[in-house]
């Protein structure tokens, strides 16, 4: 920028933050930090200082520009280019990611997670030799996928030595949360200072309180104003204008008119010599001047626009302010913008940088043009293959704007909406399929049209219209696209699950299950995800039984690999829905490694909830925690909404009353808002189990009871929670004196148990049976129930029958053999950490007369919630590359919270942790 050598006048309190940041880069800890304020207030000059300040460092820049934001990645190639010199050092999955997504090798589009991961890794190499500070000015103008990743960088910094500094306009957006440094006008005292440093003679006092008044501290204004008026109006006051800011933002207005002023009195060579520069956003001169000599302009245009301190044309072309820049773009004609857009588009090399040639072209076109149009095409498909949704929307919103022909333009539009939706601008999305649907669409349009629609619905509200609007997609797909048909089908069946009651008319499960049951059958043989459609359907149609050998079906083909590691996202439910413990054990594992080792974060939250069930309920919760903490930071990585139902379930287990009525409370608002009524049935479910641990029966029944009521118990059979929910109302009830009640859902259990047979089903049910029979059949029960749970991997059922039966022992007077049942469960409760059971075990204990020694436990309370995470990934033999990929951090920040750990529990070496972590 000109002018940037000039010293700051004030900001004290603003050096001071900086100079702070600074230090603490050079101490070895890493800061981010967000500079805000309106334009012209000194960002810029502000990131100067801190690089000016940054002895000892390294420092990358790099700057938004309002022309390149649409162009994917482009900022953060800008960051990183000094520094790709270190990318083969990175892990292959995050080296492949950057990679492709900056153009330099082929292969798979990475998550943008999953490339965040890579530059923080990249940064982090980088700052081994030395401290790193990196300065991102004009962030508002930067393009939208850069913008999220280094946002995702900023939030995971933690010892790695690096600085990441944004300048922008406004905070929020992406950047909600960050440190911020807001920076206003100046105090009048160095507004006045400043003022005097750019004046030439001497100035009347009227003129010289009207520009304070009116810049409002904005240093800009305060230096470019004065240039506005005439020696006559600074030392004599006539003709001041009435109003130097006509509008704008306070201290801008002004400024901008007065740049439009000394652009207007250039000559006309200079100003469209200027106006290339501000088409061209790569500021390379000696491209803008070949641009230049097409249009007939000679070097000597250049001079002008110097003298007037508007740019200058080095070896790169820099403008005053980002402010000139715009001035000179907005203020221009429309045929001068489409004649420089022309001649760059002629000047740039289509090989070496085809995209900014197609977007240059597209500017120039003052009328359809069917050669751009399929040109700004190619450039989408390129940005999609990168990983830049944002970018391929807009070159083929661009595209289908420059396309006459009605129907190809509609297509484009439909194709634009798609990645506006995956970039995440849903209204926009909205806009395009408006445009889409005014244009000729063929009967395969028109279902992806009513398709997407669905999608943005389930993607805002889980539930609500979104089960409705995915049938009737995939009602259309069925005359063109059976396979189509029945995929949308599935989407929409799972959508139904999950929305529950909260479904809108003619979305409900049973609605779209009969759907289902219509839809053609698949033109190949039937893969897992046909026969979970067709399993689910009729479980809804028909009842239990009749799906249950459809869903075992399913889980075979998985096995006969006729699918695929994608197909496992619902697969594992069907396995959870069958009592299948040893195939959804196995099926959340492989899914969970599918989702790590494939790079699709967006799957991981998913994974990880699903895992951390099976470990819970086979009484892994030291295993479970560290997946549930996990997923926090996966979540707040990556900004997903998943309800947390596993931190749910483990809080109930563990009888942390507060913290499951807190989560309770979230969930259930959360699960309103977005219609997704399975997250109220998870909360009142686990709230069940809290209180039946606790022994305060009939809470627990009343929570079982709304549970059941959201899955619609007991005229349906949701997969997973009711089947859980009953055996706690059962258990509620008889404890509550509800006999009948706990029979009615005892013969609902029964029912499920005898289609399907597993062990853990079986022992379930012959636990609630036993609650509700007397003398000999209820010991048999008892006996049928350890046996069975015995031979599954569901160690808290198990537990939970020893439990039960001990109870059941010291009613009868059995104090000895209560006693070895209760010992039983108490060890079992105890060793896994489910604290309430294992207290309500202790009690019953001591009411035979036994005394009760709670274990002694090394415990790792002192470390923090990132140490202990860390440390137990380091004691399941993690390396550190490995712990940083799993938590989002680097493997320096790893290192760093390993030495705290070692310092706080007086150990050496990895080995030992296992020792003070069990």
């Amino acid at each position: 920028m000109v002018g940037r050598g000039r010293a700051l006048t004030g900001r004290r309190a603003e050096r001071g933050a900086l100079d702070r940041l600074a230090g603490d880069v050079r101490a070895g800890q890493s800061r981010a930090l967000v500079v805000h304020g309106e334009p012209g207030v000194g960002k810029s000059a502000l990131l100067d200082y801190l690089a000016g300040r940054a002895s000892g460092c390294r420092v990358a820049r790099a700057s938004g520009v309002q022309s390149e934001m649409e162009l994917p990645f482009a900022g953060l190639h800008q960051l990183c280019t000094p520094m790709l010199d270190r990318l083969d050092r990175l892990p292959a999955p995050q080296r492949d990611a950057l990679g492709v997504a900056f153009g330099l090798r082929s292969g798979q589009v990475a998550d943008r997670f999953l490339i965040g991961l890579a530059v923080l890794t990249l940064l982090s190499d980088v700052a081994e030799e030395r401290p790193l500070l990196c300065l991102v000015d004009d962030e508002q103008w930067l393009d939208r996928t850069s913008v999220q990743v280094l946002a995702f960088v900023a939030r995971r910094l933690g010892a790695e030595s690096v600085g990441l500094v944004f300048g922008t306009r406004v905070s929020g957006g992406d950047l909600a949360g960050l440190p911020e440094l807001p920076v206003n006008g100046l105090p009048d005292t160095d507004a006045r200072a400043l003022l005097d440093t750019a004046l030439t003679g001497p100035m009347d006092e009227r003129v010289r309180d009207q520009i304070l008044a009116e810049a409002r501290g904005n240093p800009l204004a305060l230096l470019e104003l004065p240039r506005g008026l005439t020696a006559v109006e600074l030392a004599g006051g006539f003709g001041l204008p009435g109003a130097v800011l006509p509008g704008g933002s306070p201290g801008t207005g002004g400024v901008e008119e007065s740049f439009r002023r000394r652009v207007d009195v250039l000559p006309a060579d200079t100003r469209l010599l200027l106006l290339l520069a501000a088409a061209d956003p790569t500021g390379d001169t000696a491209l803008v001047r070949h641009a230049a000599s097409l249009l007939g302009i000679g070097i000597e245009a250049a001079a002008p626009a110097t003298e007037a301190g508007l740019a200058e044309f080095g070896v790169r072309t820099l403008f005053r302010h980002p402010l000139v820049r715009s001035v000179v773009y907005r203020s221009a004609a429309p045929a001068p913008r489409r004649e420089v857009h022309e001649a760059l588009a002629e000047v740039t090399d289509p090989s070496a940088d085809p995209d900014r040639r197609a977007w240059h072209r597209a500017q120039a076109a003052a009328a359809p043009d069917q050669e751009i149009a399929d040109e700004l095409e190619r450039s989408a498909d390129r940005a999609r293959s990168r990983g830049g949704p944002g970018a391929a929307a807009a070159f083929l919103e661009r595209a289908a704007m420059l396309t006459l022909d009605p129907a190809r333009r509609a297509g484009r539009a439909l194709a634009a909406a798609g990645a506006k939706a995956q970039a995440g601008a849903l209204d926009a999305a909205l806009d395009l399929l408006v445009m889409a649907e005014a244009g000729p669409l063929s009967e395969m349009e028109r279902a992806r049209v009513a398709l997407l629609r669905a999608q943005l619905a389930f993607t805002t509200d889980r539930g609500g219209d979104a089960p409705l609007l995915l049938v009737q997609a995939a009602v259309r797909f069925e005359p063109i696209a059976a396979d189509l048909a029945r995929a949308t089908h599935l989407d929409a069946l799972v959508a139904a699950s999950l929305a529950g009651r909260l479904a809108s008319p003619g979305g409900h499960v049973l609605d779209v299950a009969r759907a289902a049951v219509a839809a053609p059958r698949p033109s190949r043989p039937p893969r897992s995800p046909d026969l979970l459609l067709d399993g689910w359907a009729a479980n809804y149609t028909e009842g239990y039984a009749a799906g249950v050998p459809i869903l075992q079906q399913a889980v075979a083909a998985f096995h006969s690999g006729e699918s695929a590691d994608e197909d496992l996202r619902w697969l594992w439910l069907a396995a959870m829905d069958l009592w299948d413990d040893e195939h959804w054990d196995e099926f959340t594992a492989r899914y969970l490694r599918h989702a790590r080792t494939s790079g699709a974060l967006s799957e991981l939250p998913l994974a990880l909830s699903g895992r951390a069930y099976v470990l819970l309920f086979t009484g892994d919760l030291a295993a479970a925690t560290s997946l549930v903490e996990e997923l926090r930071t996966v979540k707040e990585a990556t900004g997903s909404k998943l309800v947390p139902y596993s931190a749910l379930f483990l809080a109930a287990l563990r009888g942390q009353q507060e913290e499951v009525s807190a989560l309770v409370e979230a969930t259930g608002k959360e699960a309103v808002s977005r219609g997704e009524g399975i997250g109220i049935a998870v909360a009142e479910w686990t709230n069940a189990v809290l209180h039946n641990g606790l022994g305060d029966y009939p809470a627990a029944m009343a929570a079982a009871q709304r549970a059941l009521h959201h899955q619609e118990y007991p005229a349906i059979r949701y997969p997973g929670i009711a089947n859980w929910a009953a055996p706690e109302f059962v258990e509620a009830a008889v404890r509550s004196g509800m006999s009948e009640a706990a029979a009615d859902a005892c013969r609902w259990i029964a029912e499920m148990t005898a289609a399907c047979r597993t062990d853990w089903a079986l022992g379930v049910e012959a636990r609630s049976r036993a609650l509700l029979a007397e003398g000999d059949a209820a010991e048999r029960l008892y006996r049928d129930a350890i046996t069975y749970l015995g031979k599954s991997r569901i160690r808290t059922d198990l537990a939970r029958a020893h439990l039960l039966y001990g109870e059941w022992l010291r009613r009868e007077r059995r104090r000895t053999d209560a006693r070895e049942q209760l010992h039983k469960a108490h060890r079992l409760l105890e060793t896994m950490g489910i604290t309430a059971f294992a207290e309500r075990a202790g009690r019953e204990l001591r009411a035979t007369g036994e005394r009760t020694r709670k274990r002694t436990i090394a415990t790792s309370a002192e470390l923090t919630a990132q140490e202990a995470q860390i440390a137990r990934l380091a004691r399941d033999g993690l390396s550190n590359p490995e712990i940083a990929t799993r938590l989002f951090i680097s493997a320096r920040t790893v290192q760093y919270h390993l030495g705290k750990v070692f310092q706080k529990l007086g150990i050496t070496s990895r080995s030992q942790l296992d020792r003070v972590l069990s």
